[in-house]
């Protein structure tokens, strides 16, 4: 696999990476310490900027419907900046999120910016108007992570490590449905676990939607890719889960610019990526046939709203990163359980025979985040760490 790395954009550790639209789309990263660097498609660093007051730069996102327009979050506040001119700020929303935003989308026609935040709250923004217009609130632990659905512009997904995925409406201070990950650890884990075993919690961390705006995929604390399908009338249809990585996963972004909507790429704190073709699963296909190609050790029809459990808050601390050489294929039993998933032991579930990832390679260190791109036509992967640089995979041949 062609590989290549992105040096001397930043001083610490990247936290978070997006990509404009475009046959010339820019690239952006963020750092702690506040440090933003704008990339050209061939790795060369166009403009760097330091937020002010130092905060984390823990988002960054460029508007679908105005890609030289760039938007950062740091601390409790929110900058729109010109990435190819980083000196001023073009617009600032001071007060985006009640404590430190975790996590921003903005939906397709550029009118709305959604911002999750330490207090686990998603504030809507109206980017016109330059001001909150909507709290919702409904989580009971920091929320992670937030996603628009693509073709329903006032619909939007949020994740938590209240172990809860939520789907909303803008019009709605209530949710439209709630998923609770930790009920279905529960009713996965429960017959297997003996006295004494512990189990990683499903700490949601990444949610992402497809597309289509009917597929949603969250990267859990336990390894678990969790899947849900969105009905008529906006309702959990169906929901399927398998898993991802041997440890946490921290990152899953689908794809735009494959062959279809639904390969998924994944990272976790195992120091594994790995791409998923779902377009055969159950949970993405409920009327085709799920081959061994459709890693989905577990689905069902959804009956009813899951309900909530608050737990105590506090943010979860990296693992320290593992010690693994670049390569394509895993090298021990803990790895490749994640590349094959575990259905042996499962009961009462409809059992769906799973299959290794499409691609899987160990990038050798924990990862912060994943960001798809296309560079220069070229598909690829940009994967940031614990380190302050980038590293870019080829996805050629997929």
């Amino acid at each position: 696999m062609a590989t290549r790395q992105w040096h001397d954009g930043h001083s610490s550790s990247v936290l978070c990476v997006g990509a404009a639209g475009g046959t010339e789309g820019l690239l952006a990263s963020g750092s702690e310490g506040g440090e933003v660097t704008v990339w050209s498609q061939e790795g060369s660093i166009l403009s760097r900027v330091t937020m002010p007051g130092g905060d984390d730069s823990t988002s960054v996102v460029f508007s679908p419907a105005s890609p030289g327009l760039l938007y950062v979050s740091h601390g409790e506040a929110v900058s729109v900046l010109d990435p190819r001119n980083l000196k001023g700020v073009v617009k600032e929303f001071p007060d985006a999120g009640d404590e430190e935003i975790n996590s921003m989308a903005i939906n397709e026609d550029g009118s709305f910016l959604a911002a999750v935040d330490d207090s686990g709250a998603v504030r809507i923004l109206d980017i016109a108007e330059g001001k909150v217009c909507r709290t919702l609130r409904r989580h009971t632990n920091i929320c992670s992570s937030v996603a628009f659905r693509p073709k329903r512009p006032n619909n939007l997904v949020s994740a938590g490590l209240d172990m809860q995925v939520i789907l909303w409406s803008q019009q709605k201070t209530r949710p439209l449905w709630t998923l609770n990950l930790q009920e279905v650890a529960e009713e996965e884990d429960g017959h297997e676990q003996k006295a004494g075993q512990l189990f990683n919690p499903p700490l949601a961390h990444c949610v992402s939607v497809a597309s289509c705006g009917n597929i949603i995929a969250c990267a859990a604390e336990d390894g678990r890719l969790h899947l849900m399908r969105v009905g008529s009338g906006s309702k959990l249809e169906q929901h399927g889960l398998f898993k991802a990585h041997s440890q946490g996963a921290s990152q899953a972004h689908f794809l735009g610019f494959l062959s279809h909507p639904y390969w998924l790429a994944t990272g976790g704190n195992d120091g594994q990526v790995a791409l998923w073709d779902l377009s055969r699963s159950p949970v993405v296909a409920p009327d085709g046939n799920a081959t061994s190609g459709a890693p989905v050790a577990h689905h069902k029809k959804v009956k009813g709203r899951a309900k909530a459990k608050q737990m105590s808050k506090g943010k979860t601390k990296a693992l320290p990163p593992g010690q693994l050489t670049k390569e394509e294929e895993p090298q021990n039993e803990e790895a490749e359980l994640g590349a094959t998933g575990s259905t042996d032991q499962l009961s009462n579930t409809n059992q769906v025979s799973t299959s290794r990832p499409r691609l899987r390679f160990s990038h050798g260190d924990k990862v912060n985040w994943v960001c798809p791109a296309l560079l220069k036509g070229e598909p690829s992967l940009v994967v940031a760490d614990q380190s302050s640089s980038l590293t870019v995979y080829s996805l050629s041949g997929m």
